[in-house]
């Protein structure tokens, strides 16, 4: 299997692992938020997302394609930006249930709005 085909692999499996688990500590936040102490769900999403980057780092670099270059990965890190601020915010420093649920719901339209772009590669899908 080539360089690229491993790589595009690799990064559709930790994608699909990262929203996962991003939806499992979602859902843990909502109804058991002690159980989001497990050291797992504080260590094995970190390495599922470090492997998320490295291999978009490896396809970015197979591929020539780079940020500020082809304005649909611009975007997609923006919306990166956005998803890890609120998830961070919905899962973790929000003072009220209120806030972490706003803040969840952006997370999910942030991650929406990524993978419609990543499918699409248009940095507007329509809206510009």
């Amino acid at each position: 299997m080539n360089t690229y085909l491993m790589l595009k692999h690799a990064h559709l499996t930790m994608v699909g692992l990262s929203i996962i688990l991003f939806m499992l500590r979602a859902a843990l936040m909502l109804v058991w938020p002690k159980a989001l102490n497990a050291r797992w769900l504080k260590i094995f999403p970190h390495v599922i997302d470090t492997l998320l980057l490295v291999s978009a780092i490896g396809l970015m670099l197979v591929l020539s394609q780079y940020p500020l270059t082809h304005h649909w990965l611009t975007a997609k890190i923006l919306g990166l930006v956005g998803y890890i601020g609120f998830g961070t915010v919905a899962l973790k420093r929000g003072k009220t249930m209120k806030t972490r649920l706003l803040a969840l719901v952006a997370a999910l339209l942030c991650l929406g709005y990524i993978l419609a772009v990543a499918l699409t590669r248009s940095a507007s899908l329509g809206l510009f």
